[in-house]
């Protein structure tokens, strides 16, 4: 991603991560407006300064809806239940992680049900 002239620490404009991630600008300004957690920093005259942390999240948003095959509303509650920037969970590690809290919920309610 980092090109030969910035540090890969550089904040990057809205086309040169447009350029680097093969994504249009207004898709980078679309995904601005349905992810609460992709916020580049902005300066005069609106422009878009993307931290190393917001290319990363670009690069991770792209890769779950385009090939991993989320939806925009999947990532987002994929990220919503994050805490924090962490690896992407794979569907199937979610699933897994998931069980174990069903079954509690599952054997709570029969529980329940069994003393009334």
């Amino acid at each position: 991603m980092a090109s030969d002239a910035k540090s890969a620490a550089a904040f990057r404009t809205i086309g040169e991560v447009a350029q680097a991630t093969g994504l249009a600008p207004h898709i980078l300004r679309y995904w601005e407006s349905r992810f609460p957690q992709l916020r580049p920093v902005t300066r005069a005259g609106n422009r878009r300064y993307y931290r190393p942390d917001d290319v990363a999240l670009v690069e991770r948003i792209d890769r779950l809806l385009n090939r991993e095959g989320y939806t925009i509303k999947g990532v987002q509650q994929l990220l919503a239940r994050e805490p924090g920037p962490s690896p992407t969970p794979t569907p199937a590690s979610t699933a897994a992680a998931a069980t174990p809290t069903l079954i509690a919920i599952r054997d709570l309610l029969a529980r329940a049900i069994a003393d009334d």
